[in-house]
């Protein structure tokens, strides 16, 4: 009787015949343990997985990969809705130095501190009759206003817990639309591709806007909400180097904390950084779109404003180099002339 002969097309994988000569018994548990908490690391960075957020993502004008969870979770930032405002002479709990984003609508003046911004980045309000959104990114150092109508209807605004390039990404109550505030629009739900239009506001100090607005209402820190709003929780960020979260756009010629305003104008953007705006004199005269811009900088104040040529306010953005080059990479970069020895 012929025995079969062994088979030269065997069933059995070549990864199964070499393992036990490729790795010794001892380390194959040790191996196991090592490929276990690699892939359980991943699991944990988020890695391969979408992301995981009630907000319907279906309809969006980015790419999701790109929407990150910022850590807090839907309100838990909480916007304020019903914001109480003191007197300037109230405003006992603000020193000179502290930031304020300022905002004016007729004869009406507001002033929203930094330091009450960085627990709440948004303030539902009415300014001189106009309903508006306040909003601040602590990631970025961007404080800007909006028109909260849309589509001809009032609108208000929740902080979202996500982020889009770094940057606070707001949601409505009416339609859970996400919102970005440096790309000015709708970048996923309902209202995606819609557009918020932006209403003058200075980044400036308490001391600079008293003394300009002297009747101005101040936001309280009577918010509803248990904060220590004197102890800022950025402490440090604004000197660093390093940012908390990636952005796909990236220009080492500043400093990522360098201090730019930044202006949209006729389709031209360009940024202005202080450290180029300190080698000259102020005011200074530009060419934007083909039309002339007014540039008013206020050294000591860290503090900018853009008029056109009848003196009217134009909204500008005063933000982080690397916040505004995100969502900006074609941006132009004022820089003074070289002047050359006689």
């Amino acid at each position: 009787m012929n025995q079969p002969g062994p088979s030269l097309s065997s069933s059995t994988p070549v990864r199964t015949v070499f393992w036990p000569y490729l790795v010794p018994p001892r380390r194959r548990v040790l191996l196991l343990i090592a490929i276990g908490a690699v892939l359980s690391c991943s699991a944990w960075l988020g890695f391969g997985k979408s992301l995981a957020t009630s907000f319907d993502l279906t309809k969006h004008s980015v790419p999701l990969d790109q929407i990150v969870d910022g850590g807090p979770g839907k309100d838990g930032i909480p916007a304020l809705l019903t914001p109480r405002f003191v007197s300037a002479f109230g405003a006992t709990f603000l020193q000179d130095a502290d930031r304020v984003l300022g905002l004016t609508q007729g004869v009406e003046a507001k002033a929203y501190p930094i330091k009450i911004l960085n627990w709440h980045e948004i303030v539902n309000d009415v300014v001189g009759g106009k309903p508006v959104v306040v909003t601040y990114c602590p990631l970025c150092g961007t404080g800007i206003a909006f028109d909260a109508n849309v589509e001809g209807s009032r609108h208000t605004f929740g902080v979202s817990g996500l982020l889009y390039q770094s940057d606070l990404l707001m949601y409505d109550h009416q339609t859970d639309s996400l919102w970005s505030q440096i790309g000015m629009h709708a970048v996923a739900g309902p209202l995606t591709g819609q557009r918020l239009t932006p209403v003058f506001l200075e980044h400036t100090t308490w001391a600079e806007w008293r003394a300009a607005h002297p009747s101005t209402l101040v936001l309280s820190t009577r918010t509803g909400s248990l904060r220590n709003y004197d102890r800022d929780p950025y402490t440090g960020y604004a000197e660093s180097g390093e940012l908390f979260f990636d952005t796909t756009h990236v220009d080492p010629r500043y400093h990522p904390k360098e201090w730019v305003v930044g202006i949209e104008h006729k389709g031209v953007v360009k940024a202005y950084p202080f450290s180029e705006l300190k080698k000259g004199e102020s005011p200074l005269t530009d060419e934007l779109g083909g039309d002339t811009v007014t540039i008013h900088v206020n050294h000591r104040a860290r503090s900018v404003s853009v008029t056109d040529t009848g003196g009217r306010p134009i909204p500008s953005v005063t933000a982080f180099w690397f916040a505004w080059y995100a969502f900006h990479p074609d941006t132009q970069v004022f820089k003074w002339p070289v002047r050359r020895s006689p």
